[in-house]
């Protein structure tokens, strides 16, 4: 069977047909980490890293020992991390019980895009970022944000499956949600925009096998042909991919010994090159902060069923 992670696959295998509902429009992020917790069924397992039969494994000496982001983490499932570049903000998916069915997931307003405020150094507690109207359901994640502007996938009521959308951040919120298509047979999964070349994963034709990841160039409102990452692409699954913000490290999730991992690749006069794993074990969707250090997805498995997910961070080693 196919690796997957939590949210985007489990959306592409369920069609989740919803009818539309007319209701006002009302996005004021009034959600706050109270209404998240307590939406958390009372027999949710909460993991604690003594009690993980795969703790994620580190492999670099760049970074300390990862731990759990604890202001952000509970027992329902917090995935799909995502920092903005040079910006104190940390976008993530949540899902108040990974056991229910996405169809399921869709009828709870709490399950969806969140995000927490860096003050002073640390992680505040988090609120909900509305972007469906008040009544209308929606299951949103796969963020990815760029200066005012926010890309994400969603299945929401009025369409078949799952599809691309973008917001607007105007007057404190994200507004006009409008549909973003790209062309369907690009496949486009989970993406990154740098500059004006966007990196995204696909299981289109021409690949090397399973999952790669592509590359092609913002042309107006069209992509260019795309290319396949060779040097980063194997037979295996490659995907969600990360560049940093000075354009020179691509981070992206890989599969070692059966379970995802992140790898590096660093950005020469050659172009990308060889990549090298970072973590192991169920580490997974990387980013960064402003600080350089790594932030991911962990899930937590048992007898082969994952019990729920947490965001990591390994924080970088500071020269002295």
């Amino acid at each position: 069977m196919k690796q997957r992670t939590l949210f985007i696959i489990s959306l592409l295998i369920s069609i989740i047909i919803l009818s539309s509902c007319n209701s006002a429009i009302s996005n004021e992020i009034k959600y706050d980490d109270s209404y998240r917790l307590d939406k958390i069924p009372d027999d949710s397992v909460k993991v604690i890293p003594e009690d993980d039969l795969y703790p994620p494994i580190l492999h670099s000496d760049e970074f300390i020992e990862p731990k759990p982001l604890s202001i952000i983490n509970t027992a329902g499932a917090e995935d799909s991390p995502f920092i903005p570049a040079d910006r104190d903000e940390l976008y993530f998916m949540f899902v108040k019980d990974v056991r229910e069915e996405p169809e399921v997931q869709v009828k709870d307003k709490v399950n969806g895009i969140w995000v927490s405020n860096r003050i002073n150094g640390e992680w505040a507690a988090p609120r909900l970022v509305l972007l469906q109207k008040e009544k209308e359901l929606a299951l949103n994640g796969a963020e990815f944000i760029y200066a005012n502007e926010m890309i994400f996938a969603s299945a929401r009521e009025g369409f078949t499956g799952l599809h691309w959308f973008k917001a607007s951040y105007k007057n404190g919120r994200w507004d006009d949600w409008q549909l973003f298509e790209f062309t369907p047979e690009y496949e486009v999964g989970e993406l990154h925009i740098h500059n004006d070349t966007i990196y995204f994963h696909s299981y289109m034709d021409g690949g090397k096998g399973d999952m790669d990841i592509w590359y092609s160039e913002i042309e107006g409102n069209h992509l260019s042909e795309p290319v396949n990452l060779d040097i980063i692409n194997t037979e295996s699954l490659e995907g969600w991919p990360y560049i940093s913000p000075n354009g020179n490290e691509l981070w992206y999730t890989g599969l070692y010994t059966g379970s995802p991992a992140i790898f590096r690749s660093i950005n020469g006069v050659d172009g990308w090159g060889i990549p090298e794993m970072i973590i192991s074990q169920f580490a997974g969707e990387p980013t960064l902060d402003k600080d350089g250090n790594l932030y991911f997805v962990h899930h937590y498995f048992n007898n082969g069923i994952m019990i729920e997910a947490d965001i990591y961070i390994a924080e970088r080693v500071i020269d002295k």
